[in-house]
């Protein structure tokens, strides 16, 4: 049985009081070239669905993030989706790394931020995967 993959990444930059974006470049890997994402009309459904998904957890990286204390200079996201031949889901990996300007982590920080980003709206509306794994580093 063929999977279809599909790749997202975006780095972005901060500004204060609540890590509000500033700047943002969305790709997505297209025949093994990254290419910038451009949501318009014509953009297929399920690579809406993926960077819906990035994006909700991003919302959500970045807000907690402000929520702690954590203040971000820059981030880098990536989502990684596999589907069956059938467009069913079978794995979602997705990484955040930040670069802080204030702030110090605790020890359970991280491990907060992954359970808020599990509960953005996509992802509570997303069926349960077995194969799942999100990781998020601050610097």
């Amino acid at each position: 049985m063929n999977q279809r993959s599909f790749q997202m990444r975006l780095a972005c930059r901060y500004q204060d009081p609540d890590n509000s974006v500033s700047d943002l470049l969305v790709e997505h890997l297209d025949n093994g070239e990254w290419q910038a994402f451009d949501l318009n009309l014509r953009s297929p459904g399920f690579q809406i669905f993926v960077y819906a998904a990035l994006s909700c957890q991003h919302l959500y990286f970045r807000a907690n993030c402000a929520e702690r204390g954590l203040m971000l200079e820059s981030a880098r996201g990536s989502i990684h989706m596999l589907t069956a031949e059938d467009w069913e889901l079978q794995q979602v990996r997705i990484e955040f790394e930040g670069t802080l300007k204030a702030g110090k982590p605790m020890e359970d920080d991280l491990d907060y931020l992954v359970e808020r980003m599990k509960l953005c709206p996509v992802s509570r509306n997303t069926k349960a995967l077995a194969d799942s794994e999100t990781t998020v580093c601050l610097i």
